[in-house]
């Protein structure tokens, strides 16, 4: 019973987070990089049309200083400023407005746009207009700031809202030196939005949705911005800070840290621990998690880059919840040693032997002791990095987590690491394959054991 709530519980919510784009910033040094792309020239992260005449930096500007502290995923964040010189087109509106660009599939299926805002007491947004943030040009969905246009009976409204067709769902007081954390469910195929929201470093949490809606979208018209509604150009400046702007599918990551950050974690939709057992720790979790690996892991990139200056996007697959740095493959052969008689394949990457480990028929252990790296994560370039070695640890007490790396293997890996041959090679496992198809080959091998363990009592 044992093995089979362990199987059970890894299978479970394998659907990690993809980062479908990224619009953090990362590894661009200034705002004016901003500036190279145009309609003949589509690179970089973002489309940069929607501005007034001055230069680049009069209207965005990049700095941790303008980031959430809790977004440790984002080397920066964005100011974006309106004044009086914010007018694009001639439209009497004052506008700053990025928009993605990207080929990738945001406007299909179910995605979740991420972004957080806030501004200080310094250019503070006026209170006694409409702001349309972050919205979509047809305005199924969006936030808003201000006064509504056509509101009655007052002079200024200080409420930041989501609104669905132009709909309040939501609102709350847009104070000044609070960061408002926001993802759109955006449900493509279905017709809904559902709404998340958190403030400071507080984990991201459904609030109002699921609403139903024409989501529509051609995949270039998400503006991360500000539009400063029936102005003439004679205002103050206001200066909004954005932090944590990025698309993504598959479970929602619900930490502020965001993909890639040290505190990041997937949805409660994963499971949070495995199946009660006297032998697992309720806190050991198996559930894939949202996060994404810093540049330096080994990886594919979800999503070709669109400049040389913006930074690699980077998804993140299978990670399981206690750490370890690496393990040699000898201690895979150890776990399998302690739960499972018939011999069973470990996969080693190219350099190394693919052996079937030979086991002796032996009980359950009353406890099952393993740790692995807490991240399994991926990263630009496209093509699979080789270096780290296959990883299956058994260290750490009352927990367990799995982590498999497609890389090559250590040169430390070698006769005496694991048995001889004693069975072909695994189907569908190879030095070129996926990291998810490693994952999922591995919990198909973890269903084997407890067939077999349910054979053999």
């Amino acid at each position: 019973m044992f093995f089979q709530s362990l199987a059970f519980g890894a299978l479970a919510g394998t659907t990690a987070a993809t980062v479908l784009w990224d619009g953090r910033f990362n590894g661009i040094s200034s705002s004016s990089a901003l500036n190279n792309w145009s309609f003949s020239n589509e690179v970089g992260p973002y489309q940069y049309y929607i501005h007034g005449n001055g230069e680049v930096d009069e209207y965005v500007n990049l700095g941790a200083e303008y980031k959430n502290p809790a977004d440790t995923s984002s080397e920066q964040g964005i100011q974006i400023t309106l004044d009086k010189t914010s007018v694009w087109n001639s439209d009497g509106m004052i506008r700053t407005e990025l928009i993605p660009q990207t080929s990738a599939a945001i406007n299909q299926g179910t995605a979740y746009y991420h972004f957080s805002i806030s501004h200080n007491s310094t250019n503070a947004p006026a209170a006694t207009f409409e702001h349309q943030v972050a919205f979509f040009e047809s305005h199924f969905t969006e936030m808003k700031f201000g006064l509504l246009d056509g509101e009655q009976g007052a002079t200024s409204d200080n409420s930041l809202r989501w609104m669905v067709n132009s709909q309040t769902q939501w609102n709350t007081t847009f104070a000044a030196g609070v960061w408002h954390n926001i993802a759109y469910e955006i449900d493509f195929s279905g017709g809904s939005v559902t709404f998340y929201h958190s403030t400071g470093s507080d984990p991201l949490a459904k609030t109002a949705g699921p609403v139903s809606v024409s989501a529509s979208s051609n995949g270039a018209d998400w503006h991360v911005g500000v539009l400063g509604l029936n102005q003439t150009g004679n205002i103050a400046t206001e200066d909004w800070l954005f932090s944590g702007v990025y698309i993504e599918s598959g479970d929602l990551t619900t930490s502020v840290a965001g993909p890639g950050g040290s505190s990041a974690s997937a949805s409660s939709a994963a499971p949070s621990s495995l199946a009660p057992s006297s032998s697992v720790a309720p806190s050991s979790s198996v559930a894939p998690s949202s996060s994404v690996a810093p540049s330096s892991s080994i990886a594919a990139s979800s999503q070709a880059p669109v400049s040389s200056e913006s930074a690699p996007v980077a998804t993140s697959v299978a990670a399981p919840a206690t750490a370890s740095a690496s393990a040699p493959v000898a201690a895979a052969s150890s776990f399998v040693n302690s739960i499972t008689g018939p011999s069973v394949w470990i996969y080693t990457p190219t350099g190394s032997t693919n052996a079937a480990v030979a086991t002796s028929a032996t009980s359950a252990p009353s406890t099952l002791a393993t740790s692995a790296p807490s991240t399994l994560a991926t990263s630009a370039p496209s093509t699979l990095a080789t270096s780290a070695p296959s990883t299956l640890a058994t260290s750490a007490p009352s927990t367990l987590a799995t982590s498999v790396v497609p890389a090559s293997a250590s040169a430390s890996a070698s006769a005496t690491d694991v048995a001889s041959p004693s069975a072909a090679a695994p189907t569908g496992v190879s030095s070129s394959s996926s990291v998810q198809e490693i994952y999922e080959w591995l919990l198909q091998e973890m269903q084997k054991l407890v067939s077999l363990m349910q054979a053999t009592q």
